[in-house]
């Protein structure tokens, strides 16, 4: 997932997380200028079109031939007339069982959290039940050190933010090599 904000170089780093690998990108720019998220496509390669996700802004699915669009609750209605895929965030494990059904995948937020996440025998208990599988993501605090954990409990995969854009900063002069760097590892780690 994207960084919620734009920052210089963003396609470039983009770019490099594609070519290194990265199969979906879900381009999350909350209550940013719409203009924005056009230009950084307009940089970013056409061929990796197909691999990004919209959040909000569904019409950039269409302009750009995005791979589909992500609704941010289990509850948001579909776009009117909307077709093709999408897929939704679930707050909790009891919007989980609905909106699986409703969509190509979901992510079950705060599964990693400090503050909100949830106790192993929960999602232990969710993958038993058939709650977790390859059509969920888990998403918040994914960090290098906790793939494995997620990927024994059946998740489909990891969505990860922080613990990548957190290694760039462009105000301290910090390259964005560390973030291609433990993109590998990440990626290396949920293989």
């Amino acid at each position: 997932m994207t960084k919620s904000t734009f920052f210089v170089e963003e396609d470039k780093i983009l770019s490099v997380l594609f070519s290194e690998g990265l199969n979906n990108l879900h381009l999350y720019k909350p209550s940013q200028p719409t203009i924005y998220s056009e230009r950084l496509l307009t940089l970013l390669p056409e061929e990796y079109h197909k691999q990004i996700t919209v959040h909000e802004n569904y019409y950039l699915k269409k302009e750009f031939g995005l791979a589909g669009i992500h609704l941010d609750s289990a509850t948001e209605p579909v776009p009117k007339g909307y077709k093709g895929h999408y897929s939704r965030t679930c707050d909790n494990l009891s919007e989980l069982r609905a909106a699986k059904r409703n969509a190509d995948y979901v992510f079950l937020s705060h599964v990693a959290d400090n503050d909100e996440g949830y106790s192993l025998q929960a999602l232990e208990d969710a993958a038993d039940e058939g709650l977790i599988d390859r059509h969920v993501y888990a998403y918040g605090g994914i960090r290098l050190d906790n793939i494995a954990l997620m990927k024994s409990l059946g998740f489909g995969g990891v969505v990860i933010d922080n613990d990548l854009w957190d290694r760039f900063d462009i105000q301290m002069g910090v390259g964005y090599s560390e973030v291609i760097d433990q993109f590998v590892k990440i990626r290396k780690a949920s293989e």
